[in-house]
C-alpha cells in the first residue's frame, strides 16, 4: 500500500487540531502528531480545544506541550464552550472557528468523524466542514462505549516506541479520565494494533482516519 508522501524530513507543514475536549485531539491524532515531528517534518500546529475549564483546562495545556515537544512551531487555544452542549451553542462555535480561520491557513484540518455519536463531535465535525472548505479535512475517531467506530479510509503507520509514548502521556496527563472503564492502554493498542492490520503498517500500528474530499493533483 503506497502512500501520499503529504510531507518529508525537512519539508513544512502546518496543522490545524480541533477538539471539542481536552483529550480528543490526542486520542485521535496524538501518534501521527508525534510520527511527524520524529520523522524529522517542520511541523507548525494550531492546536485547539473548544471546551475548557477547572482542572480539564490545565490537562489540556500540559498534554498539548508534551505532544507538541519538538515543533517547529506550536500554539494552543483554549475556549470555553460549554461541554456537551455544542448543538446549542452552534452559532457562538461557528463563529469562533471563522476568526481561527481569519488567522491561518493550515495545510490539514484534523477534527472529529461525522458519525461520531457524541453530539459534540458531530457539531464539532459539522462546522468544520462548514468554515473550512477549502482545505484538506482527516476526521479521526475516538473509541468509547457507544460502539460508533466507522470504517476509516486514510491511515499513518505507527512505531511501536510512538504509541507507547502516546499511551503514557494519556494516562499522564489526564487523570480526570482514568476512572473510565475504556480509558487504557488495552483500548488504545487494541485500535491502533486493528487499524495497523488493515493498512499492513510495517510496525503493525496505526491510527486511522476518513477523508471525505481530497483534491488530488
Amino acid at each position: 500500500m503506497k502512500g501520499l508522501g503529504l510531507a518529508r524530513r525537512g519539508e513544512e507543514l502546518s496543522l490545524l487540531c480541533l477538539g471539542a475536549h481536552s483529550d480528543d485531539i490526542e486520542i485521535g491524532a496524538g501518534g501521527t502528531i508525534l510520527s511527524l515531528i520524529a520523522s524529522g517534518v517542520k511541523l507548525h500546529v494550531h492546536w485547539c480545544v473548544l471546551s475548557g475549564g477547572g482542572s480539564r483546562s490545565a490537562e489540556a495545556k500540559a498534554s498539548a506541550e508534551a505532544f507538541l515537544e519538538g515543533s517547529s512551531s506550536s500554539k494552543v487555544e483554549i475556549a470555553d464552550f460549554e461541554d456537551s452542549y455544542f448543538p446549542i451553542h452552534s452559532r457562538s462555535i461557528k463563529h469562533w472557528l471563522i476568526d481561527v480561520r481569519s488567522r491561518i491557513n493550515p495545510d490539514i484540518v484534523l477534527t472529529h468523524a461525522r458519525l461520531d455519536a457524541h453530539q459534540d463531535h458531530r457539531e464539532v465535525n459539522q462546522l468544520t466542514w462548514n468554515v473550512f472548505r477549502d482545505h484538506l479535512v482527516l476526521e479521526y475517531e475516538i473509541p468509547k462505549w457507544d460502539g460508533d467506530l466507522g470504517r476509516p479510509n486514510a491511515y499513518v503507520p505507527l512505531a511501536a516506541d510512538v504509541l507507547e509514548r502516546k499511551v503514557q502521556f494519556l494516562h499522564k496527563y489526564f487523570g480526570t479520565q482514568r476512572s473510565k472503564d475504556w480509558f487504557d492502554r488495552d483500548t488504545f493498542v487494541g485500535l491502533a494494533r486493528l487499524r495497523g492490520m488493515e493498512c499492513r503498517a510495517p510496525e503493525r500500528f496505526a491510527e486511522a482516519f476518513t477523508v471525505r474530499k481530497a483534491r488530488i493533483f
